[in-house]
């Protein structure tokens, strides 16, 4: 069997996405109505996914608010046919379900394997047949389309391929629009993908096939593509991943393999990957991955200074994977392993200049930081050259004078402070859910009432401890900050204290945000023409 004597040359390989019925499968997922229909609006709208399969029918009366949410969206938008739910053979009942909720597209869930027909219902192949022609019946009746899930297929091309041929050639005359061929317990490799869709398409070549993979091997990906190079027209997969206990096949992945291995053609809109899969890893509470290719944090990092050297000559590190091509950007770490082309790349996006000299010390610098487990972020880079270079620390415009946390038994935490903006003293004191929450709402009262400013948002917040296993190890705090304009800040703290190191971090934001409108306000891009900035 010669898998590279068949070469793709741009077909259109339609992408089904499951995330919100068989992504919420996996363990601890559980989305509520209206996270459904966010998702869906942006698969649909903004991913331009093919389909979406929103729900399995029956499961509860949430699951039929949120399938007639997305519905009702869907048909105001023109997506209607673009939504299908997951329905079993149970006579009406699914049907009914999936009709009266507005949804035009059911995916009727029969056996694909005899074990599961004989074990699981206790039927005849026969008999199970019979039931699901009564079921084709009813759907046409209803005005509903059909596609069919042969449940546990990969196993019954394993084990009993008389039987999947003897439910296909029963079904191949019916009004079904799609056959999808499950790997439901992930139990195949890519050779025996190609040798079993090979045989459904040989023997059913005006059938349209749809894979849908589960990661058990960790194979799903692979086993797509070659289900792809074998005849299936569509694919199923989710976002970041998410399925039933290993999960499926993410979507990111599959969509950029597809494009850059097969010269395949999809509808998807690669500028949105990375906004989904965030969306979805917040609503999920699943964490996506560091390395998780194409949405993980890191994959578009260059670490080794020979990288970020390679990058300025000719690209000689880059791939087809462009960040921008998925809506972001590469960046270059700053630790021990950075070398000085990572520094000068984090130099030039700042807009700062040095020597050749300078550059060296400031390498010297990172890479000890580095050995010490320390991480630098871009916006630390000021404060580490004025140190090295023997300045002054850069102007602290906004400098904390004195505060005090206190939590008891049965109350809210409380703060109070003193700061200096500008020049100026201010105190306030504030509650919060915990010493640090306590801290921010003090701050942000001074900056509402006082500055009538807005208080950049907190949009992630890391604690690590650097290796080494003892208790008064010191504690790493990463936060990441929205601001107005979409600016976003990301700057650390470290300290034996953890709300301590958050302080730190809160204030290195701060003085980055107050130097910049010391910037806007000296480059004339702020004007006010009745008042001074001091009066401001």
């Amino acid at each position: 069997m010669d898998i590279g004597a068949k070469t793709l040359f741009g077909p259109q390989i339609e992408i089904m996405d499951s995330t919100l019925r068989d992504g919420e499968q996996t363990s601890g997922v559980s989305f509520l109505p209206h996270e459904k229909l966010i998702i869906a609006r942006s698969l649909l709208h903004d991913v331009n996914v093919d389909r979406i399969e929103v729900a399995s029918a029956r499961v509860s009366e949430g699951e039929r608010e949120a399938v007639t949410r997305i519905c009702n969206y869907a048909q105001r938008e023109g997506y209607i046919d673009r939504i299908e739910v997951l329905g079993f053979v149970d006579g009406k009942l699914s049907i009914d379900w999936i009709k009266g909720c507005g949804c035009r597209v059911i995916n009727l869930l029969v056996k694909g394997s005899l074990k599961h027909c004989q074990h699981q219902l206790h039927k005849a192949p026969e008999e199970h047949l019979a039931d699901i022609l009564h079921s084709l019946d009813y759907a046409e009746q209803q005005g509903l389309r059909v596609n069919i899930y042969l449940e546990d297929w990969s196993s019954g091309m394993k084990d009993s391929p008389e039987y999947v041929y003897q439910m296909m050639d029963r079904l191949k005359d019916t009004p079904i629009q799609r056959f999808m061929l499950p790997d439901t317990l992930g139990i195949m490799n890519p050779l025996q993908c190609v040798e079993y869709v090979r045989k459904m398409h040989r023997r059913y070549p005006d059938k349209r096939f749809d894979f849908h993979a589960h990661n058990d091997y960790d194979l799903a990906v692979s086993n797509t593509l070659a289900a792809v190079l074998s005849g299936c027209q569509g694919v199923h997969v989710t976002v970041n991943g998410l399925g039933e206990r290993c999960g499926n096949a993410p979507l990111a992945s599959v969509q950029a393999i597809l494009k850059d291995h097969f010269h395949a053609k999809t509808s998807i809109n690669e500028s949105k990957l990375n906004q989904i899969s965030r969306l979805v890893e917040g609503y999920s509470g699943i964490a996506i991955s560091a390395n998780q290719p194409i949405v993980g944090s890191n994959v578009f990092t260059q670490v080794a200074g020979v990288h970020a050297d390679g990058d300025n000559k000719n690209k000689l590190y880059s791939n087809d994977l462009v960040p921008s091509r998925f809506g972001r950007k590469r960046e270059y770490a700053l630790g021990k392993n950075s070398g000085k082309a990572n520094i000068e790349m984090n130099l030039e996006e700042l807009g700062l200049e040095l020597t050749p000299e300078q550059t060296r010390r400031v390498t010297r610098r990172i890479t000890e930081l580095g050995d010490r487990k320390e991480m630098v972020t871009q916006d630390d880079l000021p404060y580490i050259i004025a140190d090295v270079l023997k300045h002054n620390t850069p102007v602290e415009r906004v400098k904390l004078l004195s505060y005090m946390v206190s939590t008891s038994y049965g109350l809210k935490p409380i703060a109070s402070l003193k700061v200096e903006i500008n020049g100026e003293e201010y105190t306030a004191d504030a509650t919060g859910d915990g010493q640090y929450d306590a801290f921010v709402k003090a701050l942000r009262k001074v900056y509402k009432e006082n500055l009538n400013r807005t208080f950049p948002r907190l949009a992630n917040y890391t604690v690590t401890i650097p290796p080494g296993g003892h208790t008064d190890a010191l504690v790493q705090t990463i936060i990441t900050w929205q601001c107005d304009g979409g600016r976003v800040i990301r700057t650390h703290g470290l300290d034996a204290d953890q709300t301590e190191a958050a302080i730190k971090a809160t204030f290195k934001m701060l003085n980055i945000v107050e130097d910049e409108e010391e910037k806007l306000w000296e480059g004339g891009s702020i004007h006010a023409p009745q008042q001074s900035k001091e009066q401001i």
